[in-house]
């Protein structure tokens, strides 16, 4: 009997967390799958050559945001289902919508939920409605235990959590060269580094809003990167309080690893997560951590408080407390990165892809 075709769907490649979990299985996935597609409305240079990219014609998608790029790609997928008849749909993005697709199709579909449920599900006709559309999926993988257990707690859905495939052989490579940048350079500066798109669910308005309460007592520069919506509310912020030569937010950066390697801490100020890679990229790098409380993720990768400092979601004069701390007990802090370090085999590149390669052969043959 001739294997299914698998299709990989994910309409919109930003560049963030999601996308580069993206390059690693996909890649990994086509040297062990054969007909594989990948339907999208951005480019992906990255991809391995075994992998068929189907995309609108026009570039005019591209520019288009994410609901119109949804829609051309659901169209996209209703059309590779007709047209291959017999596959397994692997999805990133508009998980529901696909499952929808597939169900009425009768294919099979696998969805990757990247963000925990407390950045959406918080309105009660929500909660509702996912609480029956979590039952389409013939698989939902999840990436970390805690967000395993939230999607059980509150919607009764089991999935499977198979852990973010960190690539510690990228990174070392990447940051082996020399590299320095002005804005960071003078040693007298306590150098902060958050990178995260530039909406709302990464809350950099909260992290300015802390360093604004200790500028007049700590001698520090931030710096941001990503790009998004906000980037342009965030700056007037930062011009209001006059502090443009301490904080400098720039555009995202595909080696974002040599700008944390120069930092003396991380901040992770989202509302929400799924498991963060800037966290774990940021362990690997031995560079101390302060991260919101936020579900899920960062206190698994962290072990608590054990491997860095927390504090409350949204609270800024918390936040600043934190950093505060931070400097004044720089050791400390470098004692708990080390002990998260020591963990990191959870998240081995090789065996968090076989994972993935087990489960979607089940549902291929």
């Amino acid at each position: 009997m001739k294997n299914k075709n698998l299709i990989i769907f994910i309409p919109s490649i930003e560049g963030g967390g999601v996308e580069k979990n993206l390059f690693i299985i996909t890649n990994y996935l086509s040297k062990n799958i054969n007909n594989i597609s990948l339907i999208t409305c951005d480019d992906y240079k990255e991809r391995s050559n075994n992998i068929n990219l189907v995309k609108p014609k026009s570039r005019f998608w591209k520019l288009q945001g994410r609901k119109l790029k949804y829609l051309i790609c659901l169209i996209l997928l209703i059309k590779q289902i007709i047209i291959k008849k017999d596959v397994v749909v692997f999805s990133f993005q508009a998980n529901l919508y696909a499952s929808l697709i597939c169900k009425f199709f009768n294919q099979k579909i696998i969805i990757r939920a990247n963000s925990s449920s407390s950045g959406w599900s918080n309105n009660f006709i929500k909660r509702i409605i996912f609480y029956w559309l979590f039952k389409l999926p013939d698989e939902i993988i999840v990436n970390s235990k805690e967000f395993r257990n939230e999607l059980k707690s509150k919607f009764n859905v089991l999935s499977k959590y198979i852990y973010n495939p960190l690539d510690k052989e990228k990174i070392t490579s990447l940051t082996k060269k020399k590299f320095s940048y002005n804005f960071l350079k003078k040693k007298q500066y306590f150098k902060i580094i958050s990178i995260g798109r530039l909406v709302d669910q990464k809350d950099h308005l909260t992290l300015i809003n802390a360093v604004i309460l200790l500028k007049k007592i700590l001698n520090f520069k931030l710096l941001i990167i990503g790009n998004g919506k906000n980037k342009e509310k965030l700056q007037k912020v930062i011009n209001k309080n006059k502090l443009s030569k301490s904080i400098k937010i720039i555009n995202f950066q595909k080696n974002a690893y040599k700008f944390i390697k120069i930092c003396d801490l991380f901040v992770l100020s989202s509302k929400y997560e799924g498991l963060p890679n800037v966290l774990l990229e940021s362990t690997f790098l031995k560079i101390p951590i302060i991260s919101s409380d936020c579900k899920t993720g960062p206190k698994e990768i962290l072990l608590g408080n054990k491997g860095g400092v927390f504090f409350k979601t949204g609270h800024s004069k918390d936040l600043a407390k934190k950093i505060l701390y931070s400097k004044n007990n720089y050791r400390i802090m470098k004692k708990k990165i080390n002990y998260a370090f020591k963990f990191l085999h959870r998240f081995d590149e090789k065996k968090n892809l076989k994972k993935y390669l087990k489960l979607i052969n089940f549902y291929l043959k």
